[in-house]
């Protein structure tokens, strides 16, 4: 989405990369009896992208690789020593360099040994009490979507979800998020009989479009769900970036946004400072924590939201009139996910401007007998317009 748009821009990589990314205008919430509701992200011409991983990884691997990164296969990380910016390697070897950023991901060795050896630097790593496991539909025989592969697909189911994102192969990838213990939990499916079952009373739809589901199932794996925290990022010349330091559950589509919002902002900063050893840098990181550390929180809230509430007729209803007089007062109120996915915003703003939003929302939901059903005439008829101006001024 746009903060790792905006990323790619600075290093003229944005065009390259969207060519291999499919857009999605919508969300299509697809309830338990096979019927189906829309919900645009922004405006009609914002999409958030659907991309491979793989392919992403090569495409940004030789646009580094053009620019004289050197990458070095087969050559683990085994440990470090910040003191002297040395870093040892599984095939004996030992490197020194005059800064080492550890972007080495959630299982991150550089974030562990600095936790380690400083005193002053606290990680954590939290998981949640679900998991994901996923799943493929696969292309029609022409090579086209079985759905429709402008929108990224929901299942909704309070405690459980699956969801759907496009690929450009025709394929979808689909990924199963519920609990680990319980009632419709992965704990509770153990065959291919407790899988059929499973589906069939929850996703029959999906069900019939994915022929080889049991298969599938049990021979791809069941993931964790989780947080890194970590109150420092910055030890002599050794920094953390992205997921090495702010790992987030996926429910926003803010890990790799915010990991490429880090090497942005990181590198607005030094063409101002001009040096990693700045006096400003400790200021600059400790903002930053506070931002990724809004994020996390709001890529849990979203978990609730996807799972529990898209499939709600009030909450849909209003998110109808946030769009609406968004579009009518721009700039007094853009969504919550706009602020997210579509701005530039600092995430801990976009947090603390969206819980004054909600506040607004829950009073004007009090309002009288507000039908379900959107009508802008009923809207005008009821001043819902004033309403949330007064309410904001």
């Amino acid at each position: 989405s746009n903060r790792g748009i905006n990323a790619l821009n600075e290093i003229g990589a944005s065009q390259s990369v969207l060519k291999i990314a499919m857009p999605m205008f919508k969300r299509i919430m697809h309830s338990i009896d096979g019927d189906l509701t829309e919900q645009q992200y922004g405006k009609k011409s914002e999409a958030i992208y659907s991309i491979s991983r793989h392919l992403l990884n090569a495409k940004l691997m030789t646009i580094a690789e053009n620019n004289s990164v050197k990458f070095f296969f087969k050559k683990e990380c085994l440990s470090i020593d910040t003191l002297s910016n040395t870093l040892f390697f599984s095939d004996d070897s030992h490197e020194k360099y005059d800064f080492i950023f550890g972007s080495d991901g959630a299982g991150s060795i550089i974030r562990k040994q600095m936790s380690q050896l400083s005193k002053s630097i606290n990680s954590k790593v939290e998981f949640i009490s679900s998991s994901y496991k996923e799943l493929t539909i696969p292309a029609n025989s022409d090579g086209t979507h079985k759905i429709d592969n402008k929108a990224l697909h929901i299942w909704p189911r309070k405690s459980f979800m699956v969801i759907a994102l496009p690929n450009l192969d025709g394929t979808f990838t689909c990924t199963l998020f519920a609990p680990n213990k319980g009632p419709n939990s992965f704990d509770s499916i153990n065959s291919s009989q407790d899988v059929d079952s499973f589906f069939n009373k929850f996703f029959k739809d999906l069900k019939s479009i994915i022929p080889n589901l049991s298969e599938q199932y049990f021979s791809n794996p069941t993931s964790p769900l989780g947080f890194v925290r970590c109150n420092s990022w910055k030890e002599n010349n050794t920094f953390l970036i992205g997921d090495a330091c702010h790992a987030t559950v996926p429910f926003y589509g803010q890990g790799m946004n915010s990991g490429f919002e880090d090497c942005f902002l990181l590198n607005k900063w030094l063409d101002d400072k001009k040096d990693l050893s700045h006096s400003d840098i400790d200021s600059f990181l400790q903002q930053r924590i506070i931002d990724t550390t809004a994020m996390q929180d709001l890529s849990m809230d979203n978990y609730i939201e996807m799972r529990d509430k898209t499939a709600n007729s009030d909450f849909l209803l209003q998110k109808r009139i946030e769009e609406w007089f968004s579009n009518k007062h721009p700039q007094k109120w853009i969504p919550l996910y706009s602020m997210v996915t579509f701005s530039d915003i600092r995430y801990s703003e976009a947090l603390k401007r969206g819980k004054i939003q909600n506040k607004i929302m829950s009073e004007i939901m009090r309002t009288n007998n507000l039908n379900h059903v959107f009508s802008i005439e009923e809207l005008e008829r009821k001043n819902i317009e004033q309403k949330i101006l007064d309410y904001i001024n």
